[in-house]
Parts: C-alpha cells; structure tokens; sequence
C-alpha cells in the first residue's frame, strides 16, 4: 500500500508543478491582454480561452490527485 501512496504522491507533486506553470503561463497571458480589445484579435481571444480552459480541467484534475494521497493515506493509517 506504501507503493500506492508513494506513486499518487509522485504524480500530484508533477501535476501541481505542471499547474503552477499553467497560473504562471495565465498571468502572463493575462499582462499581455490588458493592452487588447476583446475579440479584436480572434487568434488571441482563442487562445486566451484555451488556455483559461485548460488551466480550469488542470486544477480539478490536480485537486482529485490531491484527494486521493489523502484517501491512500487515511485507508493506510487506519490499518
């Protein structure tokens, strides 16, 4: 059960540093964006919205992985 805890330990650690460089990538999109008009470029808005998208799935995602170290390691400790 160690191992099981130690590879979801694994993967949040990688997909909280893979979200860390998703807010960062966001903010900097978001800096650059003060300057522009909304929908005056529509590859940009496009991207924007991907972005904001991803960022969104990748935090849920990130949150479930959080939820099962905690899961592993409240079945693990109660046994």
């Amino acid at each position: 059960m160690s191992d099981e805890a130690g590879s979801a330990s694994k993967k949040f650690r990688s997909h909280a540093l893979i979200e860390l460089a998703l807010i960062i990538a966001l903010g900097l999109y978001l800096l650059v964006a003060q300057e522009q008009v909304v929908g005056e470029n529509l590859v940009f808005t496009v991207t924007g919205a991907a972005l904001m998208a991803l960022v969104t799935y990748w935090t849920l995602n990130t949150l479930r992985d959080g939820l099962e170290v905690i899961a592993l390691r409240v079945r693990h400790a109660r046994h």
